[in-house]
């Protein structure tokens, strides 16, 4: 069998040609162009934080604890590095948001200061007031203090005992103890009635409405006499009117 040069068709060296330019541009292309990569396309906590840009990445893309200082947003902290853990001075405390805890103790510290501001208030206005809860706070003209309440300065005209009860009653006042008026006699400016006063003392009782009420006289010298006697008699009004 004679044999000879083989030869190509030119349809065949054009394929040919155009298939090594194809082959080869792809290779150059995948040479010289580099793959992107994004935090996307990163499956969350699976690399280390030295194997990125600092600021390049959100947290949830990072393994925990795999961070250092300076692979975070910066002025979040001050000088943690590597993967030890981080301690207050670490942390620039402007950076964090107020949990809410601490809101609720600044809300309660503030009330609590409120409270005492009020209370504080209240105590300066306490001693400037003139009445409480509607009430007059002092002793009216006519009486004077003296054992904690507003004693009548002069005694009242002369009843029975039950009667100067009854009076001072409807003032808002009661008769003084026995003890008490003998030791107001003795208070400069104060002169008992001559013939004893009233006080609120009953001293014993022997059947219905037979009794004996506490007097003291002008010389503050206590005696007994039944209630149907009269004597002159002082009224005790609380401080407040």
């Amino acid at each position: 069998m004679r044999q000879g040069i083989w030869r190509s068709s030119p349809a065949l060296v054009i394929a040919a040609i155009a298939l090594f330019v194809a082959l080869g541009g792809s290779v150059y292309a995948a040479k010289t162009k580099k793959p992107r990569i994004n935090g996307k396309t990163i499956a969350a906590k699976s690399l280390p934080g030295n194997r990125v840009k600092p600021k390049s990445l959100p947290g949830n893309r990072l393994k925990p604890r795999s961070v250092g200082a300076n692979h975070l947003k910066a002025g979040v902290l001050k000088g943690a590095q590597g993967n030890a853990p981080l301690t207050g001075v670490d942390i620039n405390e402007l950076t964090l948001g107020q949990v809410p805890s601490a809101a609720h103790a600044d809300s309660a510290e503030t009330a609590q200061s409120a409270v005492d501001a009020q209370t504080a208030l209240n105590a300066v206005n306490a001693v400037d007031a003139k009445t409480v809860n509607g009430h007059s706070v002092g002793c009216l003209p006519g009486t004077q203090p003296f054992a904690g309440a507003c004693w009548e300065s002069s005694p009242s005209s002369a009843v029975n005992a039950p009667t100067a009860a009854r009076k001072c009653a409807a003032r808002g006042a009661e008769l003084p103890e026995a003890l008490l008026l003998a030791a107001f006699a003795e208070e400069p400016g104060i002169s008992l009635a001559a013939g004893d006063e009233w006080s609120g003392d009953i001293t014993g009782v022997s059947g219905l409405n037979a009794y004996s009420v506490a007097t003291v006289s002008a010389a503050s010298e206590v005696d007994f006499l039944i209630s149907s006697s009269t004597r002159a008699y002082r009224c005790v009004v609380p401080l407040l009117q």
